[in-house]
């Protein structure tokens, strides 16, 4: 689990493609501190593991799932990425909860400076902006960031100066593609309250759920 909170911007040196798959490596510092084989590092926003350790560097393979669902296998090297460590036991929730599991790539349709934040429009599929909410969270690139505005074609953020100093979204224009990971609570409640679409399934193998929106209304939420 991760908490979108960036530790480190990291340079990639390699990549070693194979027909479905790739090979990272990639350059760093900070987030080696500690790091051994078979630890999890979220690179832009993409929870991996990594493989292999060096001076300076460590290797982590994606696989199919990951680079048909984000946007590393547009990544070259010298490509600058955010980089994060799994959070420690014992560590501070500083931005919201990240699984690193990406649910969709949005494309960057504006950047406009605004005093000092930079307003970020992305566009996104349906079926991310369904769970965008306005005031919500939202892991762009593996940022935790906080939406502002929502419509049925994209969402804005806005980025304080320090986001921009030390993450990659600064590279970033118009055109870009960026990683999306909706807030997990919303996506949970979806399913337990049995409001997401499912395949029909024969009645005696469904179970009604008592979760319903009168009993959360009731109960003040």
């Amino acid at each position: 689990m991760f908490t979108g909170i960036i530790e480190e911007i990291g340079t990639v040196q390699k990549i070693q493609r194979g027909r479905f798959s790739a090979v990272l490596t990639i350059s760093a510092s900070q987030v080696l501190e500690g790091t051994k084989i078979g630890d999890s590092i979220a690179v832009n926003g993409v929870c991996l593991t990594v493989t292999a350790v060096g001076d300076g560097s460590f290797c982590a393979d994606i696989m199919h799932e990951s680079l048909s669902r984000s946007s590393l296998g547009a990544l070259s090297p010298g490509s600058r990425v955010n980089l994060e460590r799994a959070m420690a036991a014992n560590g501070r929730f500083g931005g919201h909860i990240v699984a690193g599991h990406v649910d969709g790539i949005g494309s960057i349709r504006s950047v406009q400076k605004d005093d000092n934040a930079v307003w970020y429009v992305i566009s996104a599929d349906p079926s991310v902006l369904r769970y965008i909410v306005e005031k919500g969270s939202v892991a762009i690139d593996g940022i935790s960031l906080t939406v502002a505005r929502v419509t049925d074609r994209d969402f804005s953020v806005s980025i304080i100066p320090h986001t921009l100093a030390h993450t990659a979204l600064a590279l970033k224009k118009a055109g870009d593609l960026v990683n999306l990971e909706n807030d997990i609570i919303g996506k949970y409640v979806e399913k337990l309250c049995g409001l997401a679409s499912a395949p029909a399934q024969p009645d005696s193998s469904r179970r009604a759920s008592s979760l319903t929106r009168e009993f959360l209304a009731e109960h003040g939420f």
